[in-house]
């Protein structure tokens, strides 16, 4: 079974038992329910990409007027401090580049810098999509291979049973 998966073939579900068959269909829902998690929290992540965008392009739109703004900043979901934008520092931000890692930069590139993260990550969930169809898939195929097995276990029992009512 393990030759098989191994070496990216598929494993033929006719020739696996039903204790085999069912520990094979508990391994795909666990593998789906760890994609589906990494769905969520790729959709998420856009989600929050995009209200930076709408953010960035807002503090844009307002960069234009010549007077010193008070604003709120959010230091965590439900936290915001008090700040102020300046009005001649007022056409940069600063940007996390990742891992603690920041960079001041105007407007335009902050916005092509989400924009290019919006399609990376739109990229990674259509693929994560696809595995999740795929697994779904998966599973079905085991669900249909373990109601033959059992439909063939239960005729052989009536069988049985005929044959012995029968001698």
């Amino acid at each position: 079974m393990s030759d098989q998966a191994a070496q990216g073939g598929g494993i033929d579900p006719d020739t696996l038992s039903l204790d085999q068959l069912s520990q094979l269909k508990n391994q795909e829902e666990q593998k789906l329910t760890v994609i589906s998690s990494n769905y969520a929290s790729l959709r998420a992540a856009m989600a929050r990409y995009n209200a930076s965008r709408d953010a960035v392009t807002t503090l844009q739109a307002q960069s234009d007027q010549r007077k010193d703004r008070e604003i709120l900043i959010p230091l965590t979901a439900s936290l915001y401090i008090p700040g102020k934008l300046v009005a001649e520092k007022n056409k940069q931000v600063m940007v996390e580049l990742g891992t603690g890692f920041y960079a001041e930069k105007n407007f335009s590139d902050v916005i092509d810098f989400i924009d290019r993260k919006i399609v990376l990550i739109s990229k990674n969930s259509e693929n994560l999509l696809k595995v999740i169809q795929g697994t779904k898939k998966n599973v079905e195929n085991i669900n249909i291979s373990m109601q033959g097995k059992l439909m063939q276990i239960r005729a052989r029992q009536e069988g049985l049973k005929h044959q012995a009512a029968n001698a």
